[in-house]
């Protein structure tokens, strides 16, 4: 049985038994089985067994009352909502007239009782503040608006920068060279005469439509840029390297169906997938604690203290076989001093560390997320990574030594030297790739 409050104490309001036809006052009976409409009877019906077409008396029911305490024990709910309603219909203050309307209750009664728990209860006061603010995310405009950036950036005609945006001129928001750029070359001779026949003026027609679905795709790159954020490239790909490595490598693979999704969409898509890495990090260290036999979060404390202390010792260990290492030679024992002074002190360590086993190399660059690597075949891209070369600056350096090559009929390293002004060691691997891979020619 469930206890439910009616919605008005007027008893005309309520519909009549199904059985005696008499108004109901509660408490009276559902048929939890039956409807809609609700098929109610008075308790005198529900005790005689009446039943009626597809209604049998063994049917589950619910009691209809509200003779049951809300807010107050000494208050039912139908002596809530009978002074709710007497506060609407004589006005908040007039203690006297809502309790003359109410009869059950005094004028300080009613007074305390509303001003404690529909006034002062702080459970409503955050339930209103709950719908107001649900009220205001449901009116708000739900399209971003672009509003254009007060300084937009303004890259050098035939720059890297320029190359990247596609030579889009954000200060003009337009292209240098348009996408499909002589479209219009196909309008340049028709002309609408009135001699033309149907067929072939239906074919200048065409033409004519042709040229607009060209100028759509115009607008649709333009939009795609301007919506995404590729305006500045470099801003884009600095918010790209907030996330983790393998969100990063989602985020590459994925951007070529941006344009589908739309920029909020692949926005959210992404950050779902951000988060769903922090979770499965966050699983992954709960499956350590529970492997070393933890339980609770206060000796998970303790041990991620101890882990540290234990990695802080390992270090230790580690700095002294490079003191044990470097000992025998001053120079080297002073350079590493001072950069262990420099780390404690919290500046960058500006001093190199000379190794008694030879130079170290340093590790293959990562062209994740670079401008320019897309333009690229395996082997260029072998050889950035293990040169240390952004793909922009490769391109530039490979260009302008084809161009010198087809110039003299041939090319020498000194020549290369002298148009690429890098170390001498990357001139030397970029010259000898470009000839074993048949770019130029040696002269």
């Amino acid at each position: 049985m469930e206890r439910l409050a009616s919605f008005s104490s007027d008893p005309f309001d309520k519909p009549p038994c199904r059985g005696c036809s008499s108004y109901l006052s509660e408490p009276y009976v559902k048929c939890a089985e039956c409807g809609p409409p609700p098929f109610l009877l008075c308790l005198q019906c529900f005790t005689r067994g009446f039943e009626y077409k597809k209604h049998q008396s063994d049917h589950t029911y619910e009691i209809m009352t509200s003779d049951f305490p809300v807010l107050d024990p000494n208050w039912t709910a139908q002596e809530e909502m009978s002074l709710l309603e007497a506060v609407m219909d004589c006005g908040f203050g007039n203690w006297q007239d809502v309790a003359n309307q109410m009869c059950t209750k005094s004028k300080e009664e009613c007074e305390k009782h509303y001003m404690k728990h529909f006034i002062n209860n702080p459970l409503f006061a955050s339930t209103l503040l709950n719908l107001k603010q649900a009220e205001e995310v449901q009116h708000t405009e739900t399209a971003i608006p672009f509003h254009s950036a007060d300084d937009p950036p303004r890259p050098i005609f035939d720059s890297l920068l320029s190359r990247d945006m596609a030579g889009y001129m954000p200060a003009r928001a337009d292209f240098i060279e348009e996408f499909d750029n002589y479209a219009e070359w196909d309008l340049r001779d028709i002309d609408f005469v009135e001699d033309d026949s149907d067929i072939l003026h239906a074919l200048k027609i065409a033409v004519v439509d042709i040229y607009h679905s060209r100028l759509k795709e115009r607008q649709r790159r333009k939009k795609i840029i301007r919506d995404h954020g590729l305006i500045n490239l470099r801003k884009f790909q600095i918010l790209e390297r907030r996330y983790p490595k393998e969100v990063q490598d989602l985020y590459e693979t994925m951007r070529r169906f941006a344009r589908i999704l739309g920029p909020v969409e692949h926005d959210k898509f992404i950050e779902s997938h951000a988060l769903e890495f922090e979770l499965r990090r966050e699983i992954k260290r709960l499956q350590e604690y529970r492997a070393a036999g933890i339980t609770n979060f206060c000796s998970a404390r303790t041990y991620d203290h101890l882990k540290k202390s234990r990695d802080e010792e390992r270090l230790k260990r580690t700095m002294l076989s490079e003191v044990l290492q470097y000992i025998q030679d001053s120079s080297a024992c002073q350079q590493w001093l001072s950069r262990q002074a420099d780390i404690d002190s919290g500046l960058t360590p500006t001093v190199p560390v000379p190794s008694t086993t030879g130079r170290r190399s340093a590790p293959p660059l990562n062209l994740t997320g670079l401008p320019g690597t897309e333009k690229l075949n395996e082997k260029e891209k072998e050889l950035c990574q293990m040169v240390r070369l952004v793909p922009g600056a490769y391109l530039e350096y490979k260009a302008a030594l084809v161009n010198e090559c087809n110039k003299q009929g041939g090319l020498r390293l000194a020549q290369a030297r002298a148009l690429i002004k890098i170390d001498v060691n990357k001139t030397r691997k970029i010259y000898d790739f470009l000839i074993r891979e048949g770019y130029i020619t040696k002269a």
